[in-house]
């Protein structure tokens, strides 16, 4: 496991929210390795500490800040102080909206719930379009040239599923759209926004919704070519691409990382490709 980079994010402040595990806490980790100063986020204290406790593990040494904070990405009050907060550091010049859920009561448009609805879309859209709007602010205050905002969508917003997750897909969809008209708005600014649209990934928060019903995992396995979940680390990849300067001239893209997925008609046999260790493990 590689300790050092390259210094790709040399001198970037960056703020990622829901920090604490899964895709936030891999691109953390790659974040600091190429020389960023990250703000972590997250709802849960408890899950920040533990995160914080194995980045120092992992990377006794790193030339960026690493601090965190419990934010709540429903309150603008709360992402906006996170936001300011980085103006004492030089100002932000990366942001991961990353926060997100997928409830286990989401269902098709009969029996989802109307809470379960407002929830999911108070985090996975008001959550992002908060984010947005104070990175903006911060990037006029701080007088940015370049920036990135990357906003985490998925492959759900782009193809259809017949078992329904519908404020979830909705959401996405959302977050896809709002993406695509901010990168236009601000493509003279300097100020990149793009959605990254990952497959379904071995991460906590599908595993524990799948659970142990094993024909479900199955109907979402064998969609794969490669016969096997993305890892978080996978896509972790791609949001440090995103947040690079190497990514100067790519905007308003919906950034797909599904293992082939959504190209995929019928899928091979045999045993599934090897899959990445997490920096997490």
């Amino acid at each position: 496991m590689a300790t050092t980079g390259s210094a790709r994010l040399q001198g970037k402040n960056a703020i990622i929210t829901g920090a604490a595990g899964g895709i936030g806490f891999e691109t953390t980790y790659l974040f600091l390795r190429e020389g960023a100063s990250v703000l972590m986020l997250d709802i849960s204290e408890k899950a920040l500490q533990a995160a914080k406790a194995k980045l120092s593990e992992l990377l006794p040494t790193h030339s960026g800040k690493l601090e965190t904070q419990i934010v709540d990405v429903t309150s603008e009050k709360s992402v906006a102080s996170a936001v300011e907060y980085l103006d004492a550091w030089g100002g932000l010049d990366v942001i991961f909206n990353n926060a997100g859920i997928m409830h286990a009561k989401d269902g098709d448009a009969v029996d989802t719930p109307e809470d379960i609805w407002d929830l999911t879309h108070n985090i996975n859209v008001k959550g992002v379009w908060y984010g947005c709007r104070h990175a903006i602010l911060s990037f006029k205050r701080n007088k940015r040239k370049t920036a990135s905002v990357i906003n985490t969508a998925s492959v759900v917003a782009l193809v259809g599923s017949a078992t329904a997750q519908l404020a979830y897909t909705a959401s996405k969809g959302a977050v896809l759209a709002m993406t695509r008209e901010l990168a236009m708005v601000h493509a003279r600014d300097g100020w990149r926004f793009n959605s990254l649209c990952p497959a379904p990934l071995n991460t906590p928060l599908l595993q524990d919704w799948l659970g142990d019903d094993v024909e479900k995992r199955r109907r979402r396995e064998i969609q794969f070519p490669t016969g096997r979940f993305g890892e978080a680390v996978e896509i972790a990849q791609g949001v440090l691409f995103l947040a690079s300067d190497e990514s100067s001239f790519v905007l308003g893209h919906d950034f797909v990382i599904d293992g082939g997925m959504t190209k995929a008609y019928i899928t091979a046999e045999g045993p599934p490709s090897a899959a990445p260790k997490n920096f997490a493990q």
